[in-house]
């Protein structure tokens, strides 16, 4: 890895230093909030390393539409990496969460250059060993993406929950989680749930995104993990990225839904147990 980057932390906006009790033992993780120049502005960031490690793997999480870093299924899956000596790095998409740049602009695009941006920038920190990447829904989608266009030797592993490739069928079909549209018409915004607005151009690149095509790039190991009862985002999908990935391997959660509610804890632990098998390799 690159030598550390005084320069680049010292625009960082190192808000605060927290310190969290990790398990029944005396040691501690440490977080840290940060600020990262993405394609839409700056992005709000998470950096959270094992305390006292001298140097560790680090895993880049990415979140769902309309989701944020913040949720619990992030946090778990921070706190469970973390258990095992992992750091990660967890981010806002452009116009979600803390993040700058309006919803109404993001596009998948648009994501992945965040997500291309944020990687540079774990490139320059100290004690990092190796980058993976992982992500939920949408976020998974970005992910994967992602490992494709940097590939396999940028990219130690991969973890996708749940990810969202529906997403390029639902725009051709004009629908967004319930929003109706005209597929073949799009309109500038689109009203869909918790009051966001979805814009023109969001659709109009989903309909024509290469996910398998870009995906398939990366050859590294990956894990997919998806519940059978999931109605946003069928299960299908994720057996398609196993049959893409020549290292590739697929964890079925019966009855499970999409934001793997009702075991949130066993869909954390299952990725970090994959992450912690091929990281400490």
């Amino acid at each position: 890895m690159k030598m550390f980057n005084f320069k680049q932390i010292a625009t960082a906006s190192l808000l605060t230093l927290g310190l969290m009790t990790v398990g029944t033992g005396v040691s501690f993780a440490q977080s840290q909030d940060l600020t990262i120049d993405g394609d839409h502005g700056k992005l709000a960031a998470v950096l959270q390393t094992p305390d006292k490690a001298k140097e560790y793997p680090l895993v880049i999480v990415c979140h769902g539409f309309t989701s944020n870093k913040d949720t619990n299924l992030m946090q778990t899956l921070a706190n469970d990496l973390e258990k095992k000596g992992i750091a990660t790095l967890r981010f806002d998409f452009n116009g979600h969460g803390k993040s700058e740049g309006r919803f109404q602009d993001m596009t998948v695009l648009n994501e992945i250059e965040d997500a291309k941006k944020v990687y540079d920038y774990a490139t320059k920190l100290p004690h990092v060993t190796s980058i993976s990447l992982a992500g939920h829904s949408q976020g998974g989608v970005v992910a994967s993406m992602t490992a494709g266009i940097l590939g396999t030797e940028k990219v130690k592993s991969l973890a996708l929950m749940a990810p969202a490739a529906v997403l390029r069928e639902d725009a051709i079909r004009g629908d967004c989680q319930g929003a109706r549209y005209n597929a073949n018409n799009v309109p500038e915004t689109i009203p869909i749930k918790k009051g966001l607005t979805l814009g023109r151009n969001y659709v109009l690149t989903a309909q024509t995104l290469p996910i398998y095509e870009t995906a398939i790039r990366y050859q590294g190991p990956a894990f997919m993990i998806h519940g059978t009862g999931d109605v946003i985002v069928p299960y299908t999908y994720s057996q398609r990225y196993q049959r893409i990935y020549f290292n590739g391997q697929l964890k079925l959660v019966p009855g499970e839904d999409h934001g793997f509610t009702h075991d949130t804890k066993g869909a954390c632990q299952a990725v970090a147990n994959y992450f912690a098998a091929q990281l400490k390799k």
